[in-house]
């Protein structure tokens, strides 16, 4: 038992107790926002406010650009989510779950293709192409910047990007040694699949015009 537990834990041993706490709220907060955004909750914005704000804290400490980038865009993002949450289509109906159009699909490639260059320029910047997971943060930081941004505008293929980002950062960030996010990520995964199939069975029933 004391193996498995040093395995997934032990890295924390150097860390401050200060930083695991925070990790453990924003952690809380996190899968909070997740759980309203699979309820279609306005919520899942101030909730995630507060996790992303304090993983900007963490991972500008510990030096993960990538990373932080992620969740500093979130926060930014969350503002301009709550806006178009709330915001009234006429005088008794807020913005609807839809499917995203055809000028959105391509905005959704620039946005990746843009993150992309963006990460790549930073990285090389502060020199941090010294390891296989400075590539893969590249990657993931596109995904989940589309995917934040259907989110915000209240798309349903929001969660495909979601899966797919949230399956890569598990084993990511269990090998970065962060393993209460880790095992946040695992269960982003499955919120997220339900999240979809919840989504699907709302728009099913009430077809938004896009």
């Amino acid at each position: 038992m004391s193996l498995i537990f040093d395995f997934l834990f032990g890295q924390y041993s150097e860390y401050e107790t200060l930083d695991i706490v925070l990790e453990i709220i924003a952690v809380f907060f996190g899968l909070l926002s997740v759980l309203f955004s699979k309820q279609n909750n306005v919520l899942v914005f101030p909730t995630g406010m507060i996790s992303t704000a304090i993983f900007v804290y963490l991972l500008l400490k510990w030096t993960l650009l990538g990373d932080m980038m992620i969740n500093g865009y979130y926060f930014i993002m969350s503002v301009y989510g709550w806006y178009i949450w709330t915001k009234k289509v006429d005088e008794s109906h807020v913005t609807p779950i839809s499917e995203t159009t055809s000028k959105e699909k391509g905005y959704s490639v620039f946005i990746f293709i843009a993150t992309l260059g963006f990460v790549y320029l930073v990285y090389t910047s502060f020199d941090k192409w010294n390891d296989w997971t400075a590539y893969v943060d590249t990657l993931t930081t596109a995904i989940f910047f589309v995917g934040m941004w259907l989110m915000a505008r209240r798309k349903i293929e929001n969660w495909i990007y979601w899966i797919i980002g949230d399956i890569i950062s598990v084993p990511l960030y269990f090998y970065k040694g962060f393993t209460f996010t880790s095992l946040q990520y695992l269960i982003f995964t499955f919120i997220a699949i339900f999240g979809y199939l919840a989504w699907k069975k709302h728009l099913d029933k009430s077809p938004a015009i896009a």
